[in-house]
């Protein structure tokens, strides 16, 4: 068996995004609104499990409160990544983050992983969480960030199609860059902003028995100590921070409080950007950039 070689578009890093004068380096602080949504996909029957559906109603119910208490604190504005049913469960809750200036992005409808559909089913997933978005907050998302980060080749397309600026679902590099939709750098592109399971709480702190986590939850001071890390190494070669946090499990109280000494971090650091998903996509799409080609694999026998 024999792989077809990758492109060498793929193999060259991608240009080093200039960030607005003044600026050295970006972050992002996204919350991934995923409440009941995450496990209903997993196990429909979980519905009628009231101990699971009050560990994950934690994040809307009191998780929320904390994480836009402590953003006002520090007058910051950051991306809430929200599935079209947490919006319909929660929609006062949606319109009180859209009307404290946050970006509401698209995040699934039910945080359906895409893997084994085909593009129309894929499709229709976007259209449905887009509809309940848009019906809740007025506002129509130009974000998306795949649940579980799970994206099909086909993905870039339906995003384009349906008028998007961005995704935030790819691991292949710290600094954004316009993704091609196809094998044709000169076709269509979206603004892809990275992601990375170490700088995602997910990895730190889910637990729910039968249903996801492995049973080890991490002391918030040794998820900081890693966080920190990573920041400044990132900051240090002007890359694009990209935090994934979930309200379910960094909104409880000293996860909360790691996470604003975290943020004190970033405020003293000079020359930092922080600001939205959607402002940092509107700045990369200013550039011109050259779109980067990320063509499948072909694998012949």
């Amino acid at each position: 068996m024999t792989e077809t070689p990758i492109s060498q578009d793929v193999t060259q890093p991608a240009r080093p995004v200039q960030w607005p004068e003044g600026k050295q380096a970006a972050a992002t602080l996204g919350f991934d609104m995923d409440a009941e949504a995450v496990v209903l996909t997993i196990q429909p029957t979980a519905a009628s499990r009231l101990s699971v559906m009050s560990h994950q109603a934690y994040g809307p119910l009191t998780g929320m409160p904390r994480i836009l208490a402590l953003l006002e604190r520090r007058d910051l504005r950051a991306t809430f990544f929200c599935p079209g049913f947490t919006a319909e469960r929660y929609p006062d809750l949606l319109r009180r983050v859209r009307d404290a200036g946050h970006e509401i992005a698209h995040h699934g409808y039910l945080h359906e992983a895409v893997t084994g559909m085909t593009p129309a089913q894929e499709g229709a997933m976007l259209d449905r969480g887009l509809d309940a978005l848009e019906k809740v907050i007025g506002q129509r998302p130009v974000g998306y960030r795949a649940p579980m980060w799970e994206t099909t080749y086909a993905t870039p397309g339906l995003l384009l199609d349906r008028g998007f600026l961005y995704d935030s679902s790819l691991m292949d590099g710290e600094m954004p860059y316009e993704l091609a939709e196809g094998a044709d750098s000169d076709a269509r592109s979206i603004v892809e902003i990275p992601v990375h399971w170490a700088l995602d709480d997910w990895e730190q702190y889910a637990y729910l028995p039968d249903l996801f986590g492995s049973g080890l939850i991490e002391d918030p001071e040794k998820v900081l100590s890693m966080w920190r890390a990573e920041l400044a190494a990132m900051y240090d070669e002007g890359c694009c921070f990209t935090l994934t946090n979930h309200p379910f499990l960094s909104g409880r109280p000293a996860r909360i409080r790691a996470l604003e000494r975290l943020v004190e971090d970033m405020q003293e650091r000079p020359g930092l950007w922080i600001t939205t998903a959607g402002d940092i996509a509107t700045h990369v799409r200013s550039l011109g950039l050259t779109p980067r080609v990320f063509p499948q694999p072909v694998v012949n026998d």
